[in-house]
């Protein structure tokens, strides 16, 4: 009887698997529907970006950051994964409204869907990257395995924003429009594309305390200087990551059925 549940469930999550494949194959069509280009403009966004940033900052910040063009691509990909995961994943489950109602699927898939959809155009992202790492001659050494670790933990603390997120939109559509805002106030307090030292000791800690930046600063230790970020800094990514999946996911459970109700 235990094999036979076992052999279940490892169906179960096969099905599962499968349809989050094909609900991100759809999106990343649905996207790119009406371009020629298609995924390469997964590859060719943070290039262009980079250029236009580097034209106008490179100059004024080349003093304190050597290699500005990758110290910037550090943030900005990593920024791109986190924004393109929440903000599509926060609408999925009114998009998908009707699927909800009519197919048995766990509602957590559609929000698992948009944050595999965001990393995988992350991917696509890295195209560029090695590109950019390959012309600057910023070749990063043993400590680049470690790179995965940082990702991961980033996917992980999406994702439970993304359920946040997502169980938020269905009881209030304004959040659309207030997440905006945060995300630009966010992103300027990241320090994506300036340095930290230069700034005030008091502002230089608030930033130092934003869990995107601290994702940012451990993979610009690892591709820019070689460097395994402190221990103190790997296990605070790891508590944010772990922390908010964990608040999102008992979010989430806790408001099923008032989401089902609502939709």
């Amino acid at each position: 009887m235990e094999n036979k549940d076992i052999t279940e469930k490892k169906e179960r999550r096969k099905q599962y698997w499968f349809v989050i494949r094909e609900l991100t194959s759809r999106e990343i069509k649905r996207k790119y529907a009406r371009s020629k280009l298609g995924i390469v403009w997964s590859v060719l966004n943070p290039l262009l970006t980079m250029a236009v940033l580097s034209l106008i900052f490179s100059k004024m910040f080349s003093r304190s950051i050597e290699n500005y063009p990758i110290y910037y691509l550090c943030g900005y990909i990593l920024w791109q994964l986190f924004t393109g995961a929440t903000n599509s994943a926060m609408s999925t489950l009114v998009d998908n409204k009707n699927m909800l109602i009519k197919v048995k699927f766990p509602m957590r898939i559609f929000v698992m869907s948009r944050v595999y959809t965001a990393f995988v155009n992350f991917l696509y992202s890295l195209i560029g990257f090695a590109i950019m790492i390959c012309v600057f001659r910023t070749w990063p050494n043993g400590t680049i395995f470690f790179a995965p670790v940082i990702v991961f933990f980033l996917v992980l603390f999406a994702m439970g924003f993304s359920y946040i997120l997502s169980t938020a939109y269905v009881f209030f559509g304004d959040v659309k429009h207030l997440y905006s805002v945060l995300l630009t106030l966010w992103m300027y307090m990241s320090a994506i594309f300036y340095p930290v030292d230069q700034l005030g000791e008091f502002m230089a800690k608030i930033i130092r305390a934003n869990p995107i930046f601290n994702y940012i600063d451990c993979m610009r230790s690892l591709i820019l200087y070689g460097t395994m970020p402190s221990l103190f800094e790997i296990i605070r990514i790891a508590v944010w990551g772990i922390v908010v999946y964990l608040i999102g996911v008992y979010v989430f459970k806790r408001n099923k059925n008032k989401i089902m109700q609502k939709l």
